[in-house]
């Protein structure tokens, strides 16, 4: 048999009434900034001023406007008791103390003359508490003024000691300027031309330059990844995991954007030969041609769009297709040339003869001069001879 007793105070299941009274309790969720929460925390850590006085100077300090410290303090002093959690009495008590220690200025009471009435008495911080408790900045500049000219003229030995922190001030993350003068390096604000079209596809500024940064350390370079899957990235559904997965995969995509630029350009300068060929031919239409060998006879039509050509073998002319590009190769290289009457009438004849056909005139081509002769030679001094008597005897 147990004697132990069962229940003891303390002890056992909680009851539904404490678990009730637990999450009854609340806090109160300002943010302060920093400069007024370091003004707070420094007035409630002051040694030489009654508690009383410490907490109402942490309300005051919670109350008053950092960039102007020495302006009136616009607060009711329900406010200021609630903060400082004193009653009236208490809290005229501290006021007191705080104007003998030289910590506030409890200026009179002022009146408004015209009309009659009497105005709000303000409190004011002095200038020895807004140095104590952190809110001018001038003098905390000088001090670190002071501080830098004393480090400096250290001797070496010193200087060593001042880089670890003293027992006064909080280690590890909290040891550092929170009120610091260089700002963080932004991202430049003009993206690349040809990344831009990345934001129609729900692509942040800040999101490009961090894929730029992946794409580097994958030996890529954004701009190559999405020229080449330009066209099936606008289509992906996830286009930011889609890029993503690109810029892990080990393709060269610098590569195909080079083949798919030499191709692009291979086919301009294709068409731009085409377009030189055509103006070739309209230039030359109507006109005939003849190659170097004199066997092939070409004649360009009216309209510079069609081709005949005529051989010695066959008395009909071919139609040639495609014929404008080599044409105009042909013509810049020498091996046609524009065609003379001279040069049709020779090739009429070598085609004739090349037919087995008669010419139609018997008469040779090139008229030579017939041989003189002993005769032709007297029958010639006889007509001069004659020619004189005849002159004489006129």
């Amino acid at each position: 048999m147990s004697i132990a007793q069962r229940f003891v105070a303390g002890e056992g299941e909680a009851h539904p009434e404490d678990s009730a009274a637990l999450t009854a309790f609340r806090c109160d969720s300002t943010n302060l900034p920093w400069i007024i929460f370091r003004a707070a925390f420094r007035a409630a850590h002051i040694e030489e001023i009654p508690p009383r006085a410490r907490a109402v100077l942490a309300a005051l300090a919670r109350t008053v406007d950092a960039a102007k410290p020495f302006s009136a303090i616009f607060a009711r002093r329900e406010l200021l008791t609630g903060r400082a959690l004193q009653s009236m009495r208490t809290f005229y008590r501290s006021l007191d103390d705080l104007e003998i220690a030289g910590l506030i200025e409890r200026r009179p009471q002022g009146r408004y003359v015209e009309a009659g009435l009497f105005g709000r008495a303000y409190l004011h911080l002095t200038k020895h508490a807004a140095s104590l408790l952190g809110l001018m900045e001038p003098s905390r500049t000088h001090e670190v003024e002071l501080n830098q000219t004393s480090s400096s003229t250290a001797p070496a030995s010193d200087k060593s000691s001042f880089s670890v922190p003293s027992a006064n001030v909080a280690d590890g993350g909290v040891y550092k300027d929170l009120s610091p003068t260089v700002f963080q390096k932004r991202q430049p604000g003009q993206l690349p031309a040809d990344l831009q079209r990345l934001r129609t596809l729900g692509f942040f500024d800040f999101l490009i330059f961090k894929l730029m940064r992946e794409a580097g350390e994958h030996g890529k370079r954004l701009s190559d990844v999405v020229e080449a899957t330009w066209d099936h990235l606008k289509r992906a559904k996830a286009p930011i995991n889609y890029l993503r997965a690109l810029l892990r995969n080990p393709v060269d995509f610098a590569h195909l954007v080079r083949r798919r630029n030499d191709e692009h350009h291979a086919e301009q300068a294709r068409a731009q030969q085409r377009a030189d060929a055509q103006a070739i031919a309209r230039q030359h239409a109507g006109r005939t041609f003849i190659d170097t060998n004199g066997a092939r006879q070409f004649v360009i039509g009216a309209g510079g769009d069609s081709l005949t050509i005529f051989s010695l073998t066959e008395r009909i002319g071919r139609q040639a297709a495609g014929w404008v590009p080599s044409f105009a190769k042909a013509l810049a290289s020498g091996k046609l040339r524009p065609a003379t009457a001279l040069d049709l009438e020779r090739f009429a004849h070598a085609q004739q003869e090349a037919l087995g056909e008669a010419p139609p005139c018997a008469a040779p081509l090139a008229h030579t001069k017939p041989p003189v002769t002993g005769a032709v030679r007297e029958h010639i001094a006889g007509l001069r001879q004659l020619l004189k008597v005849r002159g004489a005897g006129a």
